[in-house]
């Protein structure tokens, strides 16, 4: 097929038939798609019947109450669409009338698209009418939208000759109806078959099966079985399945049939067997399940499930009603959905789709004009695209923390830096196959281990023999897992450190400023948050460190704050938050910004920044033409210095809840190396980008590329 090139407002996915695993297609393209572009919808022209309503829920949908796709992706990339916004028409609608019904889905369309940079329809789902028939309803609906088409095609069970005669009839037939075929995609080809399908369609998308992303979770499972949670954790309940099997046999021959990631269906009455497996599943060397069904409805024995609460396992075990033949059928027909894995299948899916298509290809065929704004999506993905080409090595001092180790994962499949993770490695490996995560790729590192702690012992004495530290000392100093990992970072065995989720910010960061310290030129540590509106980045220094920093250290925390944002992009323009702005104003607290204004004018002569000035005159244009009509920063500021940290503290969180926004950090600036601290409610995703923004300001030597569209 000749390349094609178009300046579009859409991009239809279409596929030709079942079984094509287009929401891993549809997820892997948003993915794409908000990297580029500021505002991004996505609309499914054709829906079930019982997904046209608004879920009462709203983003948590369960998939009873919404349409799968819609969900997903709102949920995910955190679109600001409703979800009746995404929704066209009905099948009922189009058996009914399919004229009536495309005029419809065009008019619904319009209306989405008036309000976004680029709208992503999701064809229909083939679960109505003949997949020859509905491909052609699709097509008609793309060329009536002036949406290109990307097709998808299955390679489930397909041969080569089979993809191939599937491709010549998906083009054509598109293409028949005048529609424009932007590209094409294979989806879910047999990895034995990739290389031959890729060979005979240069230019096509080839992605391989991934048994994992159509493997149930645990949680679709204790669903669709109606089953009841009997013990273990939640968090565990997002495992996929990879097989079950049933324990028809006694226990000795049925632990040779264990393995990873598999769930046993056990008669309810055998808890001889019962207690065997979760021994084994704690045992260190076996295979780690991912749950037990208790058939028959048949609950343990009082006294047999205190043994199993006494054991404190995270394996979950369920009982369900149906007999053991039955529980095994019915485990045998569920189809895990995309939406229910959670981070880890959105990681596995990511992975998928970027190793078999050539993204940066297919959205320069589509021209999508350059946003305006950035969104924290487009933040979020320049942080990770940068910190992927550094292959920086980070150290984790948590590392048996269950939501470190599932971004662990995530950070290693996604190839954003490599990673140490500090603990007694048994219990590192133990709890993140209990989690059914993969760290295999980090390394682990006890820091009781001798010889290295010996060495840090050594070289930490003497950074502090001038504050009395002996030898003896700093042999149990360097033990702490805050303290050692500084100590790898320092000697240069890590790039940078991110801690802080179990621990608090003192633990983390007192080690730093003891054995880093800071940059020469810099006179103090401070940190600043990426503030993530909707249209836009701000950054705000310093509402973690420094209580009541005086003029100098306000002028220092500036220069470190204009410094920071640059490294990520975001254009300085530096507002010294006052109560007062201007000249309307004094006091002890408004000549302290004062003053730290002009030593950064004295410093900086070519940073744009105005104070003392307050928030509204800074961030509004409307105020700033009445209080500052002559500053170059009023109404457009970007970094916004806060006078003290009980200011600080309170206008980030004011502004993270009562807009919306998402506040990346603290990030500590300052240091001769990067330690960050994390939230101790910090989510996987914080960890993610924490760790990204860490590897980024290791290298902090190289000029940092602009985020597309900001200003």
């Amino acid at each position: 097929m000749d390349s094609v090139e178009i300046v579009a407002q859409s991009l239809y996915l279409a596929s030709l038939d079942t079984n094509s695993g287009k929401s891993g297609v549809a997820f892997g393209v948003m993915d794409l798609l908000t990297k580029r572009a500021g505002s991004v919808a996505v609309f499914r022209p054709i829906v079930r019947d019982e997904h046209a309503r608004r879920p009462a829920d709203g983003l948590e949908a369960e998939p009873s109450g919404g349409d799968p796709v819609i969900t997903l992706l709102r949920g995910h990339y955190r679109l600001s669409q409703t979800y009746e916004s995404a929704v066209g028409a009905t099948y009922s609608d189009v058996r009914a009338d399919a004229e009536a019904a495309l005029s419809l889905i065009v008019e619904r369309y319009h209306a989405l698209a008036d309000d976004h940079d680029v709208v992503l329809v999701v064809g229909s789902d083939y679960s109505d009418v003949g997949a020859s028939v509905e491909f052609a309803f699709n097509t008609r609906v793309a060329v009536n939208l002036a949406a290109p088409m990307v097709l998808i095609i299955t390679g489930y069970r397909q041969r080569p000759a089979d993809i191939d005669a599937a491709l010549r009839f998906g083009v054509a037939e598109a293409e028949a109806e005048h529609a424009t075929v932007l590209g094409t995609i294979v989806n879910r080809v047999d990895p034995k078959d990739v290389e031959e399908v890729r060979a005979a369609h240069p230019g096509t998308g080839v992605i391989a099966e991934d048994p994992a992303l159509g493997a149930p979770t645990v949680a679709e499972l204790i669903e669709a079985a109606d089953a009841t949670l009997l013990s273990g954790d939640t968090d565990v309940l997002t495992r996929t399945v990879g097989d079950v099997v049933v324990a028809a046999m006694t226990l000795p021959n049925l632990l040779l049939r264990l393995a990873d990631d598999k769930a046993v269906i056990l008669p309810g009455d055998r808890s001889d067997v019962l207690l065997g497996l979760l021994a084994a599943h704690q045992a260190e060397g076996t295979p780690s399940l991912s749950a037990i069904f208790l058939t028959g409805g048949i609950h343990p024995a009082p006294q047999i499930f205190d043994i199993v609460a006494g054991l404190d396992s995270r394996l979950p075990i369920a009982l369900v009603q149906h007999d053991t033949f039955d529980m095994a059928n019915l485990a045998g027909g569920v189809i895990g959905s995309l939406a229910s894995g959670g981070e880890r299948k959105a990681a596995l899916a990511l992975e998928a789709f970027a190793a078999g298509v050539d993204g940066d290809d297919l959205l320069d065929r589509l021209r999508l004009s350059k946003p305006t704004v950035v969104t924290p999506i487009m933040f979020e993905h320049s942080m990770l695209g940068r910190a992927k080409g550094l292959d920086k090595h980070i150290v984790l001092p948590e590392g048996a923390e269950p939501r470190i180790l599932k971004a662990a994962e995530i950070l290693m499949r996604r190839g954003v830096a490599r990673l140490t993770l500090l603990g007694e490695e048994s219990e590192v490996r133990s709890q993140a196959a209990q989690l059914g995560v993969d760290v295999s790729a980090a390394a682990v590192l006890n820091p009781g281990d001798h010889e290295i702690r010996e060495r840090f012992a050594e070289e930490y004495a003497r950074i502090r023999a001038h504050k009395g530290v002996t030898a003896e000392a700093a042999y149990d100093t360097v033990a702490d897992v805050s303290y050692f990992g500084t100590m790898m970072v320092h000697t240069g065995m890590a790039d940078g450190m991110v801690s802080g989720a179990v621990h608090t910010t003192a633990h983390t960061i007192r080690p730093s400023f003891e054995i880093i310290r800071t940059k020469p030129g810099v006179a103090v540590v401070s940190s600043v948050f990426f503030m993530c509106l909707e249209d836009r980045v701000l950054v705000y220094g310093d509402c973690a460190v420094n209580p009541d920093p005086d003029a100098e250290q306000l002028a220092a925390i500036a220069l470190s704050s204009a410094d920071t944002a640059a490294e990520f992009g975001v254009e300085p323009r530096v507002a010294m938050l006052s109560y007062s702005t201007g000249s309307s104003g004094s006091g002890e607290a408004v000549e302290k910004v004062r003053e730290a204004t002009e030593l950064v004018r004295s410093r900086r002569p070519g940073l744009p920044i105005d104070g003392p000035i307050q928030y509204d005159a800074a961030a509004d244009a409307g105020v700033a033409g009445t209080k500052a009509p002559d500053s170059e920063v009023a109404g457009k500021a970007t970094v916004f210095i806060v006078p003290d940290l009980n200011t600080g503290n309170n206008l980030y969180k004011a502004v993270q809840r009562s807009a919306g926004a998402i506040a990346v950090g603290p990030v500590l600036q300052g240091l001769r190396k990067p330690v960050n601290d994390l939230s101790r409610g910090a989510t996987v995703p914080d960890i993610v980008n924490t760790v990204a923004l860490t590897a980024i300001q290791a290298d902090s030597g190289a000029e940092a590329p602009r985020v597309e569209g900001h200003q």
